[in-house]
């Protein structure tokens, strides 16, 4: 543990499931962390008091997504927070995390639906890494959480992945354009993970089990998995690997 001490990292919503998870672990490993939410700042402050209580450092910062002037929004209340916090300006590590999802076929999902997806989920990504890029220093690491659904067909949620696909896209793009200052851009793309977003879908015995049998694991992921190779990627032992989309899925589907 330690590795990322001295080091400055941003979450978005991190105030539960994968993100909360990530927040944790970035925190334990000795990263200050700014937990971000949208709405729910009881479940921020969760967060940030679990870190704290382990040790850690964090502070929460809100801001809704999807909306405009999102990312400048977010990043007036991140530099906010540091100042708050007594902490150096600028930025390590920023892991676009939030997310949302609007199910629906092709002939179900409403303009509204697709505009709404877009802009969380593709759009805020985008402009909230070009602000913070302003901040970050050199050597800085961007981790993008995309899904499982851009490699295999989920008709049910078509507009959440096209903007996924949209952001596997960008990280190619954008890792190449920053291996000169030293930053590494890749993306995460976990499966079925338990989070209290999904109860439902797992709520009888039968559901559980067909959702565990995607993998050849036959258990359903955790925050955890996906936060263990989140650090990996926010850490110095990863410096040789920019660019990527790494499946976190537990052979979902093999």
């Amino acid at each position: 543990m330690g590795e990322l001490k001295g080091k400055t990292a941003l979450v978005t919503g991190s105030s539960r499931g994968i993100g909360r998870g990530i927040a944790q672990r970035l925190a334990a490993d000795g990263a200050l962390v700014a937990v971000h939410y949208g709405s729910n700042d009881t479940a921020a402050k969760e967060t940030a008091e679990s870190i704290i209580d382990a040790g850690g450092q964090a502070f929460i910062i809100g801001a809704e997504l999807g909306v405009p002037g999102d990312a400048e929004a977010l990043y007036a209340a991140f530099d906010q927070g540091l100042s708050t916090y007594g902490a150096e300006p600028g930025l390590d590590i920023l892991v676009n995390n939030a997310a949302i999802s609007i199910p629906g076929h092709i002939d179900e999902v409403t303009p509204e639906d697709f505009d709404r997806t877009l802009a969380v989920n593709t759009k805020a990504v985008f402009f909230i890494a070009q602000h913070g890029l302003r901040r970050m220093r050199d050597g800085g690491r961007i981790i993008n959480i995309s899904s499982a659904v851009t490699s295999t067909a989920f008709p049910s949620t078509i507009a959440y992945g096209v903007s996924k696909g949209a952001v596997d896209a960008f990280t190619l793009t954008l890792a190449k354009d920053l291996g000169a200052r030293g930053i590494t851009v890749n993306t995460l793309s976990p499966g079925f993970i338990e989070t209290d977003m999904n109860a439902a879908m797992r709520a009888t015995p039968e559901a559980h089990a067909a959702l565990a049998s995607l993998s050849v694991f036959n258990r359903i992921g955790k925050p955890q998995d996906i936060a263990d190779v989140a650090a990996f990627l926010a850490s110095d032992a990863s410096r040789w690997i920019t660019g990527q989309r790494i499946d976190v899925t537990g052979g979902s589907m093999l």
